[in-house]
């Protein structure tokens, strides 16, 4: 996904950590540039918004951490789908 407005961090690049971006598994300095990104970019802001809401629905249901595997797995399917809809857009 892009906005199509020149950014200092792309839009999929952003979209790709925001996962990490919410549970905070990334380091200060990358948080800043996404943020910065999501501050300026409404397109990927409205898709973060989207995501954040549904992590935070997951979260409440779930009281048990996922398993490492099972995280990394989902992850990579995430992954391969926002691959897929690149490819179709």
């Amino acid at each position: 996904m892009s906005c199509g407005n020149p950014h200092e961090t792309p839009c999929a690049e952003v979209l790709d950590k925001v996962y990490e971006y919410i549970d905070g598994e990334i380091d200060a300095s990358r948080a800043h540039e996404i943020k910065h990104h999501l501050d300026e970019c409404g397109p990927c802001l409205r898709e973060f918004g989207l995501e954040e809401a549904v992590k935070s629905i997951v979260k409440r249901s779930c009281h048990d951490r996922a398993p490492a595997e099972l995280r990394a797995k989902v992850l990579f399917r995430i992954q391969a789908a926002r691959v897929e809809l690149h490819r179709e857009a």
